[in-house]
């Protein structure tokens, strides 16, 4: 599939749609509405927010990053669509989310996950991401399971 990725306010309608598409799918994994060991992502600390369009301008996906310190981020609120999985989509933003970490000067790409999401937990692992302990918020969740990259401006992305 053919996608477009614009960043866009955290507080954009077609990426307030998304997250919460995001939301409703993991509370059916996990049973619960309590599934954020850490804070949740707002305006105030989402340093880029990115939205995939189809090829009919319609909104496929979306993924953010939230600063650590100076040379990490975060991954947070990586989601496609349904109908959009297993064409691109999910690697497009990714990829568009680590040149610019990339380019604000961040070598290091964290994330958390869980462990009723086999398939990102296999997709971040086949983008060459590592398992790692938990980190930050995350430390004691039985619901997380922390991934980690190291960027490098020589050498291309996988």
């Amino acid at each position: 599939m053919t996608c477009t990725i614009e960043p866009r306010p955290w507080d954009d309608p077609d990426g307030a749609a998304l997250r919460a598409a995001q939301r409703t799918e993991l509370d059916a994994r996990y049973g619960t509405g309590d599934h954020e060991p850490g804070t949740p992502p707002s305006a105030a600390d989402i340093d880029l927010f990115l939205i995939a369009l189809d090829a009919d301008g319609a909104p496929a996906g979306c993924g953010a990053l939230r600063r650590l310190d100076a040379t990490t981020a975060e991954v947070k609120r990586m989601y496609v669509t349904p109908a959009a999985r297993g064409s691109g989509v999910s690697t497009a933003i990714l990829r568009a989310l680590e040149a610019a970490a990339l380019d604000r000067g961040w070598t290091t790409i964290k994330l958390e996950t869980g462990p009723a999401q086999p398939d990102a937990m296999r997709f971040y692992e086949r983008e060459g991401y590592h398992e790692i302990p938990l980190f930050g918020a995350y430390i004691g969740s039985g619901l997380s399971v922390c991934y980690e990259r190291t960027l490098t401006l020589s050498s291309p992305l996988p």
